[in-house]
């Protein structure tokens, strides 16, 4: 029995794992159509040695879609009449809190469909938000309105900053003076100084 599917299987996953990362590290929610397209190809180019293609063409192959893909995404940046037409653009869906019904209809999105989307980003109100775009990617982009908004830093910052100046006018007498507030732990800087801030067991580094 021949077992040279043996180190093909291996081979592919191993190459294979080496094209996906240089084409990107995208996931299917946040890729284009002509990506999805090529990703899709790929994948099943890659199966075909196993069936007895020959493999070193399959690889070729790969990484010519692979190159054609990269291409695509330069010229998408040089170019934005290519972009749109490779891509495409936003379509508003919800503007000034009412539901664009000519565009919803254009696109045959349906409002089921929104409602869906709009959970999974726990909006629970179609009345909460001001504005609302279809990406090219199929992921709704949305605004809230300006009393639905949730307090950002500076906004508290600026409360806190008024409730301190009102109370020095009611008790002069009193000083104010704001607790030091420790530093925490931050997993974005840890990206850039490629090391822990806090130490962690050896076993989950």
């Amino acid at each position: 029995m021949k077992m040279d599917w043996v180190w093909k299987a291996v081979l592919i996953i191993f190459v294979g794992t080496i094209i996906l990362r240089v084409a990107g590290r995208k996931s299917i929610s946040q890729m284009t159509l002509s990506q999805t397209v090529i990703m899709i190809a790929i994948g099943s180019l890659l199966i075909q040695p196993v069936a007895g293609k020959n493999i070193w063409v399959t690889f070729g192959v790969g990484a010519i879609l692979v190159v054609t893909l990269m291409l695509m995404e330069y010229f998408q940046v040089k170019f934005d009449f290519i972009e749109q037409f490779l891509t495409g653009k936003s379509v508003s869906i919800i503007e000034n809190g009412q539901l664009d019904e000519k565009n919803m209809k254009k696109i045959r999105f349906t409002v089921d469909q929104l409602e869906m989307k709009l959970r999974q980003a726990n909006v629970s109100s179609l009345e909460d938000l001001k504005s609302a775009t279809l990406e090219p990617n199929g992921q709704v982009g949305f605004e809230w309105k300006d009393d639905k908004k949730p307090a950002t830093k500076k906004d508290i910052a600026d409360l806190k900053q008024q409730i301190e100046t009102l109370n020095q006018l009611l008790n002069p007498n009193i000083s104010t003076q704001s607790a030091p507030i420790e530093a925490s732990e931050n997993i974005f800087k840890e990206v850039e100084t490629k090391k822990h801030q806090q130490i962690h067991p050896d076993r989950l580094q």
